[in-house]
């Protein structure tokens, strides 16, 4: 069974890392018999109304385990993670829930709403009846993106892979062959929709980090030239911003 977990808001202005790097770093943590099955992020909306540290955004582990008797160890060992990885002045939340619950289609539809308007943590925690959710420290505030990214990366139409199997390692040139083999589809995003072949180059920017569409990972590639695609997307530099 799939069980989704959520963290949000675990950084501070002056932080060294973010949430990404606190989800992903949960991975060795995990109890004997669950499989992280990858991490993807999800980018909840910005404005002047919401307390952010750089763009918003919150993260969510999906797993592979054996049956729902795994769900409680998988929460108690993320609340200690977040309690040894949280930064000082954060607010963060964590939200679990399995992918056969009841609780699912309120947190996805919580989820949408969070992409373009301003939520509460009453909001987060009605929706969230039947799933866990919990707040770890300062406002607690966290919460509400934690079940937010859970109910997005459930959707399954949401969000980017920030942690699947060996993405961080990815050369600068790969086949398109390579990186199906890797479990990735790759999509050509033209006009023509055409479909690159399996023996097309891909320029990977050393940034691959595929989309959740259609509940798999998808690399969005543009035409270069003749047999060679291109990477839509590159790294970006984290500006440090946080609203009142």
């Amino acid at each position: 069974m799939r069980v989704f977990v959520g963290f949000d808001d675990t950084d501070a202005k002056d932080s060294d890392y973010g949430t990404g790097k606190v989800v992903r770093w949960f991975q060795p943590h995990l109890p004997e018999g669950c499989r992280c099955q990858g991490v993807v992020r999800q980018q909840l909306l910005v404005c002047d109304d919401i307390p952010y540290t750089s763009h918003n955004s919150a993260a969510c582990m999906v797993l592979e385990m054996a049956d729902a008797d795994q769900i409680t160890p998988v929460i108690e060992r993320a609340v200690d993670h977040l309690g040894r990885h949280a930064a000082e002045g954060s607010d963060p939340g964590l939200c679990v829930i399995a992918e056969d619950s009841p609780a699912l289609p309120a947190l996805m539809a919580f989820g949408r709403r969070c992409t373009h308007a301003v939520s509460t943590q009453a909001e987060a925690m009605d929706r969230a009846k039947g799933a866990h959710l919990s707040g770890h420290g300062g406002t607690c505030d966290g919460i509400i993106g934690a079940a937010a990214a859970v109910g997005l990366t459930a959707s399954g139409w949401s969000g980017r892979y920030i942690e699947f199997g060996d993405l961080r390692s990815a050369p600068e040139i790969m086949t398109v062959a390579e990186i199906n083999r890797a479990a990735i589809d790759v999509i050509a995003e033209d006009r023509d929709a055409r479909m690159p072949a399996p023996g097309d180059r891909v320029l990977t920017n050393r940034w691959l980090r595929p989309r959740l569409m259609g509940h798999r990972p998808v690399l969005l590639v543009r035409p270069k030239s003749e047999g060679v695609w291109e990477n839509l997307y590159c790294k970006r530099r984290k500006v440090a911003h946080r609203t009142a």
